[in-house]
């Protein structure tokens, strides 16, 4: 099977194994299900089922590339997967739009809407009108965030708290001075995609065995990891939904009697979102593009994430990339008046969601029952980072431990290179994507029952949906993207299957002459013999603001403009009125 057959099967079946799970309790009378595609070549230009080719030209190699210091693939279909999860969703808002008075819509989406809805916070970063970015503290040369102890034990550490990680290193006999420096950069790895850490840092796991390391954390409440070959761990729903709520309500029609336009099918719904950093917000960003009203609950002040910088227009843009368009009311949720606050908005929605630490929402008061009592027809949604199959006292929830514990730390890495997390946030996009898929699928499980549902998921559940081979392989010399005299070119999957068409196409001796003879001709020069040849591939995107300004991009990327002034995707679906 060639890759790009591989890949968009990857797409069309995590696309129907989300939808079998989402009809399995759909309401008898909407029909069956709408018509929907993954396909058309987009703005790449060439087979949108190639994977491999749509990270290269969208910048998902940039962005995973850069903490060790070139463009390099995710090895397993990562991008094939997002798009099959917004398949699910689109097909999944034309049934609730048809249910709730409707006409038939047909869904489109494409792999390259998916490759670019991963980078949305990393091409906002490129593209702010206005940058004040904080240069970080130099590191030992590498970007990557693993560390290394005296055994040869790659681990990953984690923490959100500036004293806990302070107490750590101290405890590992780092400066205070030194593990300062090593803060920023350990923070900032979420959103610039590299970890240059402090060589002392570095040194200092080195000199220490692992059970010395794992002391260090137990004792300041730094979860340390190890990274190894990992294999996936037993297969996870990609969410759980629970009916709960004993009352049967009425159904609720699209305000007007349905006369929300096709771009909008879930217009006159109302979404309640409490939630931080990348995976609660892209749900609540998902939802919102789907037509629903946001509000995002946020402390007194502001999200503090609004300040992180690049700032532009007054905000982070990282943080308005998924977060913009939505209503925001600001309460004290630790305060009985915050919430009665939040009580009022939710007795008017139809979805609360959240991502707050184990234990919080019980803690709040602010759990399932707690407002189900106020609004018996509510899908309350929850994500986290483990679920419950780490056990009681997971390791902090966050995208890379996920990646380590989902076995991605290994599968998106070759052979010949050690297992680590991408610094790409590979997890929370996805798992902020299953999530919204879990909304969608309680909201049309409530026109069955008439009745609200909890739903539940997790960054474990959404990592446990990417496809990886059994073994991880050494890919071959033309695989990767290969230097020209001007930058970088990814051969097409039907190139990459002709490697001897390609050696003579270029004037190379043979195979392994290629890689040195594209050094002789800029990428565009290359770019037309092949296609000339049969051999379609793309220019590997190294610069994200490119995109805003590539004609080929033009309709899949929105350029900066007064309001936001940075680029972001497109609304990644089309849905078009179905005709007799």
């Amino acid at each position: 099977m060639s890759e790009s057959t591989r890949t968009a099967r990857t797409a069309r079946a995590v696309a129907e194994e989300l939808l079998d799970r989402t009809l399995d309790g759909a309401p008898a009378g909407i029909g069956g299900r709408p018509e929907w595609t993954v396909g058309g070549a987009g703005p790449v230009g060439i087979d949108a089922g190639d994977e491999r080719a749509v990270q290269a030209a969208c910048g998902v190699m940039e962005v995973h590339g850069r903490a060790t210091g070139a463009p390099a693939p995710l090895a397993v279909d990562y991008v094939s997967t997002v798009t099959g999860v917004l398949a699910a969703q689109g097909a999944t808002a034309a049934l609730l739009a048809r249910a709730r008075g409707r006409g038939p819509l047909r869904v489109g989406t494409s792999l390259a809407q998916g490759a670019l809805l991963t980078v949305t916070q990393y091409l906002a970063a490129a593209t702010a009108a206005a940058r004040d970015d904080e240069p970080l503290p130099p590191g030992s040369g590498t970007g990557l965030a693993t560390l290394v102890t005296a055994e040869g034990v790659r681990v990953e550490v984690e923490t959100l708290d500036p004293t806990a990680w302070a107490g750590f290193w101290r405890r590992l006999g780092v400066t205070p001075r030194a593990a300062g420096r090593g803060w920023l950069p350990f923070q900032s790895r979420f959103g610039t995609a590299v970890c240059p850490l402090p060589d002392e840092l570095r040194a200092a796991v080195r000199a220490q065995p692992l059970e010395a390391v794992r002391q260090a954390g137990a004792v300041h409440g730094v979860s340390v990891v190890e990274v190894g070959e990992t294999t996936l761990p037993p297969r996870l729903a990609p969410w759980s939904i629970e009916t709960v709520a004993p009352a049967r309500v009425p159904a609720v029609q699209v305000p007007g009697g349905g006369t929300a336009g096709p771009g909008a099918p879930l217009a006159g719904m109302r979404v309640v979102e409490s939630a931080r950093r990348v995976q609660g917000p892209m749900a609540g960003h998902v939802l919102r593009m789907l037509g629903a009203d946001v509000v995002r609950v946020e402390p007194p002040g502001g999200d503090p994430q609004r300040a992180l910088p690049p700032v532009a227009g007054g905000c982070s843009v990282r943080f308005s990339a998924l977060n913009h368009g939505k209503s925001v009311v600001e309460v004290d949720l630790t305060t009985r008046q915050g919430r009665d606050a939040v009580g009022e908005l939710v007795a008017g929605a139809d979805v609360f969601l959240h991502n707050w630490a184990p234990g919080k929402a019980r803690e709040l008061l602010l759990d399932a029952g707690a407002l189900h009592a106020l609004n018996p027809r509510l899908v309350y949604a929850s994500a986290s980072g483990f679920g419950t199959a780490l056990g009681p006292v997971p390791p902090i929830g966050t995208d890379y431990l996920a990646q380590v514990h989902g076995g991605l730390a290994a599968a998106l890495r070759p052979a010949g290179e050690a297992p680590a997390p991408s610094l790409m946030t590979v997890t929370d996009v996805l798992g902020g994507l299953v999530l919204a898929q879990a909304v969608l699928a309680g909201l049309l499980a409530r026109e069955r029952t008439r009745r609200g549902c909890r739903a539940r998921s997790s960054l474990l559940s959404a990592a446990a949906l990417v496809p990886r081979p059994g073994r991880r392989v050494e890919p071959a010399p033309l695989d990767l993207p290969l230097a020209t005299a001007d930058g970088l070119l990814q051969l097409g999957a039907e190139a990459r299957l002709r490697p001897r068409d390609v050696a003579r196409t270029v004037g190379a001796a043979g195979i392994d002459a290629v890689g040195e003879r594209l050094k002789a001709c800029a990428t565009d020069v290359w770019l037309a013999e092949l296609r000339a040849a049969g051999l379609p591939s793309v220019a590997v995107r190294t610069d994200l603001a490119g995109l805003a300004a590539d004609p080929a991009f033009a309709r899949a990327v929105l350029p900066p403009d007064a309001d936001l002034p940075y680029a972001r995707p497109a609304v990644p679906w089309t849905f078009t009125e179905e005709t007799a």
